[in-house]
């Protein structure tokens, strides 16, 4: 029997020794620039995904000598980041919206609006005909409208219009009759507006639940649909987790069940509202966390919005004589959530747009919180500040979660509403986020587009996408490239206590991560929202591929 030659057996040694030391992946992504979003902010080439979660990260002769994989990924230098996280939005809301309303989103006149609603109806042919999206503030006539067009097209039919923020509603005559709202109707924490001696047809903040709770609820298939079809929207732009901002137990129970058939593959942190049954179900147990759901927060109302005067001033607004807004409930009802809150291990996210709603949350936040402290507890928006107030922040550890685009959405009319004086402390986001040295970034969808990558440009550029105005909206409060996108990345999981598992490329952190043509942190700013999303992968699975 021939002998094989010594040399050839090292060589056969040595390639098996190489292999045994090599670890079986399910996926290597190679050739990238990858941004990784950890401590050092550490820009990687080549990463191993095994398992649903990041194994090794590193260059591309690093990963190819430890990993071996079925799948191997070469991005030929595209790049990456983490997945990225919405840390306010309305998702279930959104969805549904999809399914039922007329988007009425970026029309310029009531005109418009009633020829929409018009062809909306006889096509859908709704027992409510519902719509979102108008602004009066993008119309050449700024005043509220009221009821009449709408009962000249739709006599007994009931009409719900929500505006784009959310906090007020156009309805027509049969509706304001099923509700049996009159003249006389008052309702705490909101206004039915008034004209010639009987309501108009604009509902602000709590009134608009007068109305409401009268619209059917979808079904079980159509309240599915509307969550596949908000993922679907979410995983083309690139988010592969998003907080939904206020949830009923029925809907965080559907989700929970869905995710965990593997039919909703986005993470989810849901916001509870603040009802008795998602108290009597969630509290007593404390947190509850999946790989996909983080339950364990409770979401309140302190103001309404600015764009429909809804908003609590500490003076009254510019616009409107004598008109300071609103608070939605009494103070004591706020302690009494914040006090819940603590006892059960629950963090609290407050709405608070004004300076006043603003200043009452930060002091009742703080007669809880006495001082420093890892609570988390938020304030969503926080658009006014009070200069006094600001430090208030940072000395109770208390997170403001912000949205970029309302301060370009906003920049248009809110010195109209607050005077210049005040709106030196609006959209104050560099200022915010000095205060505990990171702040969650969102877009507060549908009220604004689902879109991460115009949160990273609003909050950089602070223009809108007409490249207005030309030196920036207030570009002192801008924020770095660095920190808009750790906002939409590892803060908006630091926010809801997840940082150890997703918000970057990290070993053992969950794959979530997205796939650019072009490098935001390095890009022309006028070229960020041309940005396209290639790929968009969830715990190592492929959820969206372009085209």
């Amino acid at each position: 029997m021939k002998k094989t030659p010594l040399y050839l057996l090292m060589i056969i040694v040595g390639i098996s020794t190489s292999c045994s030391h090599q670890q079986k992946a399910d996926l290597i992504v190679k050739n990238a620039k990858i941004y990784t979003v950890n401590n050092e902010f550490a820009v990687a080439e080549s990463f191993a995904v095994k398992e649903g979660k990041f194994v090794g990260i590193g260059t591309n002769e690093e990963i190819a000598s430890k990993y071996q994989a079925s799948e191997v990924l070469d991005l030929d230098g595209q790049f990456v980041y983490p997945g990225f996280i919405d840390a306010h939005s309305h998702f279930f809301g959104y969805g549904k919206g999809i399914q039922t309303e007329a988007q009425l989103y970026e029309t310029q006149s009531e005109k418009e609006i009633l020829t929409l609603l018009d062809d909306f109806q006889k096509e859908r042919q709704n027992t409510w005909i519902l719509g979102r999206g108008w602004d009066q503030n993008d119309w050449e006539i700024t005043e509220f409208p009221n009821k009449e067009g709408l009962n000249k097209l739709f006599p007994e039919t009931p009409v719900y219009l929500t505006r784009i923020d959310g906090h007020a509603a156009w309805v027509n005559s049969k509706t304001l009759k099923l509700a049996g709202i009159t003249s006389k109707t008052t309702i705490k924490g909101g206004d039915i507006l008034i004209q010639n001696g009987e309501p108009s047809g604009i509902l602000i903040d709590n009134a608009m639940n007068l109305v409401r709770s009268l619209i059917p609820e979808l079904n079980q298939k159509a309240k599915i649909k509307a969550l596949k079809s908000a993922e679907e929207n979410c995983f083309a732009v690139g988010l592969t987790g998003v907080t939904d901002a206020g949830l009923s137990l029925d809907a965080v129970q559907l989700i929970d069940s869905l995710q965990k058939s593997n039919s909703l593959k986005i993470r989810i942190n849901a916001m509870l509202d603040p009802s008795e049954e998602n108290f009597n179900y969630f509290l007593p147990n404390g947190p509850y966390v999946t790989e996909k759901l983080s339950v364990r927060t409770i979401k309140i109302y302190a103001d309404g919005a600015l764009g429909s005067r809804g908003a609590c001033m500490i003076k009254p607004y510019s616009d409107s004589k004598g008109n300071y807004g609103l608070m939605i409930e009494k103070e004591d009802y706020y302690r009494e959530i914040c006090t819940l809150a603590l006892e059960n291990d629950y963090q609290v996210a407050t709405h608070a747009i004004g300076d006043s709603a603003n200043k009452v949350m930060l002091r009742i936040y703080g007669e809880s919180l006495k001082g420093k402290n890892d609570k988390r507890w938020r304030i969503e928006h926080d658009q006014i500040i009070a200069p006094e107030d600001m430090d208030l922040f940072g000395k109770y550890s208390i997170i403001p979660s912000v949205q970029p685009t309302h301060a370009t959405s906003d920049m248009y009319w809110a010195d109209e509403r607050v005077g210049l004086e005040r709106l030196k402390g609006a959209y104050a986001y560099k200022q915010l986020l000095n205060q505990n040295n990171w702040i969650p970034l969102g877009t507060d969808f549908p009220i604004e587009k689902i879109d991460p990558l115009l949160t990273f440009y609003a909050a950089v550029v602070r223009k809108d996408l007409n490249n207005y105005p030309e030196e920036g909206f207030q570009m002192e409060n801008a924020l770095s490239r660095e920190e808009s996108l750790k906002g939409m990345t590892i803060w908006a999981a630091k926010i809801a206590f997840e940082e150890d598992v997703k918000g970057s490329i990290e070993k053992g952190k969950f794959a979530d991560f997205v796939v650019l043509n072009q490098d935001i942190m390095e890009c022309k700013g006028e070229d960020i929202p041309k940005t396209e999303i290639n790929y968009t992968v969830v715990g190592g699975e492929l959820v969206y591929k372009k085209n």
